[in-house]
């Protein structure tokens, strides 16, 4: 028994009407909107381009030789080692100990 009337559907189903509804809502509120991407600048360019006066820069540390490495690391554990300090109380630093 199917029925060509509009009437006698929305009563068999009566979710359509709320879902009729919900897309001519959606085509309305879509109709106004423009998907034109002609633009020569995009958010992501304006803040690509932004400049930040708090921005920090990394300094960049000068090459060192290998044999230079290993000696500046040698001479760091020797000072660790023979450290003359026992304890460390009464020392202003952080307290970091290896």
């Amino acid at each position: 028994m199917t029925s060509t009337s509009g009437d006698a559907n929305s009563a068999q189903n009566p979710g359509e009407d709320e879902k009729d509804l919900i897309d001519e809502k959606f085509q309305a509120l879509v109709s106004g909107l423009s998907l034109d991407e002609s633009s020569p600048t995009t958010y992501l360019d304006e803040l690509d381009r932004s400049v930040d006066d708090e921005h920090f820069t990394p300094p960049v540390p000068a090459k060192m030789n290998l044999k230079k490495f290993f000696a500046d690391g040698i001479s760091a554990f020797k000072r660790w080692k023979d450290n003359p300090r026992s304890d460390n109380s009464g020392l202003d630093d952080d307290g970091a100990q290896v």
